[in-house]
């Protein structure tokens, strides 16, 4: 445990979860028992809560879910007197409504709230699994536009909330928890910012020894939440440091920027003369690399260096990566080569990290930046990722560019969103026939020279159409054919 992460020494703890209905109840004066507007599908997506600010997500809810989500926290705490609840944010301009809302609700349920304010999500995540913290909350919709918000809840172990935890939750929200759940008293909330420094010490820890003097590095920043931490993090190792976007802005955060934006740090890049360049997204639990040349540097190719680096020092297990159904069939095949194993799951980072539990797997990750190395994190960590692949090359002594031109070729892949605004549609598309036929042909007619993925999103209001294909135009051929009979569906 770091030894600053510590419970406020003024508080006690006098927020006893009560069952005796004699007691004074809290939650039914402040209408927590009450229904409140709800989708008919679950709440829960691939990473927690998201959606519009105004529409699904408002402070009434935001209040109830900081209560429900401390009244399952606390109910599965070890301890009768269970520890505070680590809450951080972006920048959004929704994020100071939807933290104060929530903190209330957590408080409401008797709990101790510590807030850090501006922080990347792997924060809240490290600080929640080495503290006596029951739970950690980030705001956030990570890539998402400044519009759009959500609300990412982690376990005292610093990993996403089980399903069955946010079953429990989405019950509580639901009026269906028991009844006789009531708080005798009020906890406490502490702006507690300083803690952000422990995690910034835990980044460069395993780094010790390692110099980043004369690495030119660009950051861009995309006005989120790692406008502060990351560039102090790469100067203090040794880096000199152009930044982009760095500034707290939630207006404009991932507006054409960041990891979903590349075009401004490759120009960046090339201008500067720099050696690599990061784009972080707003919440900075992803980053994707550009080399020397201005190329993007994805996920696949990150797992591919990082894991050809910890097989070559013997520590990969059974040289083992784990990726989703999105990662590139010319990495699966390179990686194979090297007597790699590679295991897919569905897309989301949570579906990542179980199966490197269920495996033992030390390394995984998604395409889109998303990166988990259990050596050295809990979970996805862009500005963790950023500063190892920082290390690998300079302990290589070649340039990015040269490292990945010795890896593998990607196979053209083409992803298309068609946007679906009704949630039911969002559910339902695999029953539409035409598409499904549409599918097996291009199928059929690529065999093992191509893949095919269509997915609704768990984060946004899309549905996602990927083919991939050793030939540019087969790929581009076989995306147009899926969108339009999606568009198709969607017109019924």
């Amino acid at each position: 445990m770091v030894s600053s992460i510590t419970r406020s020494q003024d508080n006690g703890w006098n927020g006893a979860l009560e069952s005796d209905s004699s007691q004074q109840a809290i939650a039914p004066l402040f209408g927590f028992n009450s229904n409140i507007l709800l989708p008919s599908t679950s709440l829960f997506g691939t990473d927690g809560i998201r959606g519009r600010v105004g529409e699904l997500l408002s402070a009434p809810l935001a209040l109830q879910v900081g209560y429900w989500s401390g009244i399952v926290l606390r109910s599965h705490a070890a301890t009768f007197h269970p520890g505070p609840v680590i809450v951080g944010q972006d920048s959004r301009n929704s994020s100071d409504m939807l933290g104060m809302a929530l903190s209330a609700g957590l408080t409401a349920a008797g709990l101790e709230v510590w807030y850090l304010g501006l922080c990347p999500t792997p924060c809240v995540a490290y600080l929640t699994s080495v503290s006596e913290a029951i739970g950690g909350v980030m705001i956030s919709a990570s890539h998402n536009p400044p519009e759009d918000n959500g609300i990412k809840i982690f376990g005292a172990d610093g990993l996403k909330l089980s399903h069955q935890l946010q079953a429990e939750i989405e019950a509580g929200l639901r009026g269906i928890a028991p009844a006789s759940t009531t708080i005798s008293k009020c906890g406490r909330y502490y702006s507690r910012p300083e803690l952000v420094d422990d995690y910034a010490q835990a980044l460069k820890q395993p780094l010790q020894g390692i110099d980043f003097k004369g690495i030119k590095i660009v950051l861009d920043l995309a006005w989120g939440a790692a406008v502060n931490l990351a560039p102090s993090v790469f100067q203090s190792l040794g880096a000199e440091v152009i930044c982009l976007h760095n500034q707290a802005d939630g207006d404009r955060i991932n507006v054409n920027c960041g990891s979903t934006h590349l075009e401004t740090l490759q120009a960046a890049v090339k201008e500067h003369n720099a050696h690599l360049g990061f784009a972080f997204d707003g919440d900075a639990d992803r980053v994707l690399a550009v080399d020397n040349r201005g190329r993007q540097v994805n996920g696949d190719y990150i797992l591919y260096l990082w894991g050809r680096h910890l097989q070559q020092k013997q520590q990969l297990p059974n040289n083992l990566i784990v990726s989703t159904v999105m990662a590139n069939l010319g990495f699966e095949k390179a990686w194979k080569q090297l007597g790699g194993q590679l295991i897919r799951t569905p897309v989301g980072d949570q579906y990542v990290q179980a199966e490197m539990h269920r495996t033992g797997a030390m390394l995984g990750g998604e395409q889109s930046g998303h990166i988990l190395c259990r050596h050295y994190g809990i979970t996805g960590d862009g500005l963790l990722t950023a500063v190892h692949l920082t290390a690998l090359v300079q302990q290589a002594g070649v340039p990015l560019a040269e490292l990945v031109d010795r890896s593998f070729q990607t196979y053209p892949q083409l992803l298309r969103n068609v946007r679906v605004e009704d949630r039911t549609k969002r559910m339902t598309w695999k029953e539409y026939q035409p598409l499904q036929q549409a599918i097996q042909t291009a199928e059929a007619t690529m065999g093992d020279t191509g893949r095919i993925l269509v997915r609704a999103s768990g984060t946004e209001p899309v549905i996602r159409v990927m083919v991939e294909a050793q030939a540019a135009e087969v790929a581009n051929y076989w995306t147009n054919e899926l969108v339009l009979q999606l568009q198709k569906y969607i017109a019924v």
